[in-house]
């Protein structure tokens, strides 16, 4: 049986955001990036949230710090408010140990070159 996929599109993870964080799919829009890299966090893909962040800004987001924040946290449920062509508002929903559900709130920049869309930066509320 398929797992449907942790972005919470209707797919299964294998035909949705699985194939674009192998690299079978290229990212073909800023809301596929988002998706993929909430699925990457979700399994834990730390190269895949490096290798999909433009690169002049993989200098912002140290591995560890990845690896430290993915590890900390359970990702509960992604919930787009609001997509254009560059620009994703997005609420993700977590628990950090045995805290209460949290909301990462944020509106996500990205920037798309020769074809395939990267994360630029990102606004929390």
């Amino acid at each position: 049986m398929e797992k449907g996929c942790y972005c919470k599109s209707g797919k299964d993870f294998s035909v949705c955001c699985e194939v674009i964080i192998s690299g079978e799919i290229a990212r073909t829009s800023a809301e596929t990036c988002m998706r993929s890299r909430y699925s990457a966090y979700c399994i834990k893909n730390i190269d895949y949230i490096i290798e999909s962040t433009f690169p002049s800004q993989r200098k912002f987001y140290p591995k560890k710090s990845l690896v430290s924040w993915a590890n900390s946290v359970s990702w509960l449920k992604l919930e787009i408010v609001s997509a254009s062509e560059n620009l994703v508002e997005f609420k993700a929903y977590f628990k950090e140990g045995s805290s209460e559900i949290q909301i990462h709130h944020e509106k996500s920049l990205f920037k798309e070159e020769n074809g395939i869309w990267y994360f630029y930066e990102g606004e929390v509320y």
